[in-house]
């Protein structure tokens, strides 16, 4: 972990710092969390590998475009990497729609649909954990405009790995239907103001508890809810 003098300014405040101390405390947390991110990621890379290259071939002949579809996200201390799924969406839809992807996106292809449904598109992530951006629990990573938008409070998530789940992720998981019918925000003001902010209560409590049966907890959490959703 960083040194608090070399971190990034928008990270040295006061409500960071709080969480700062904590983590640091667990450094042999920390070194297990990474031994099992990588342990576990290529395992299931070499169990995966079949299914990605037929999950890959089935995108590829279904619509037009890539394979993968590789967006740009912020990680640990503020550094931008890119997040890698299946592609679920037609070809350049970020340049034709908002950044935040409604259930109903007209942009949404058709095998895509499966894709999202089941999260099969996130599988991807597997190759951002080896390579170090991301690690299985944490912080669902946000595209830059979004984390412009956080309190300093919420800047301290910015000092671990993002994640490919998280509780926040599970109790969210149909986020979009908890918006109320008669709202009359935009988009991305619905988002920063309705969702990210009761998201980020179970983000920033993870910071100050995790541990590796919590992580696995959270991984086993997330694939049931999964089957559970699906067998609706």
């Amino acid at each position: 972990m960083k040194k608090w003098n070399a971190l990034p300014d928008f990270l040295k405040v006061k409500e960071v710092e709080a969480y700062y101390v904590k983590i640091k405390r667990k450094g042999f947390s920390r070194f297990i969390k990474r031994a099992f991110d990588l342990f576990v990621a290529f395992v299931f890379f070499l169990i995966l590998c079949v299914p990605m290259l037929i999950i890959g071939f089935l995108v590829k002949v279904t619509s037009r475009g890539p394979v993968f579809y590789c967006q740009k996200r912020i990680g640990i201390y503020g550094k931008t990497f890119g997040i890698f799924k299946f592609r679920t969406m037609i070809k350049d839809a970020d340049k034709v729609g908002n950044l935040i992807t409604s259930k109903n996106d007209s942009r949404i292809t058709g095998f895509g649909k499966f894709l999202r449904k089941t999260k099969l598109d996130e599988i991807p992530q597997i190759l951002n954990i080896l390579a170090g951006d991301m690690s299985f629990v944490g912080t669902r990573p946000e595209v830059s405009k979004y984390v412009d938008m956080y309190t300093p409070e919420m800047r301290a998530t910015l000092l671990m790995r993002p994640g490919v789940t998280s509780t926040a992720s599970i109790k969210y998981r149909d986020e979009n239907d908890m918006i109320p019918s008669d709202n009359t925000l935009s988009e991305d003001e619905t988002y920063m103001s309705l969702i990210v902010p009761k998201k980020m209560k179970y983000n920033l409590e993870y910071l100050t508890k995790f541990n590796l049966f919590l992580d696995m907890g959270i991984m086993f959490k997330t694939f049931f809810s999964m089957f559970k959703r699906n067998k609706k």
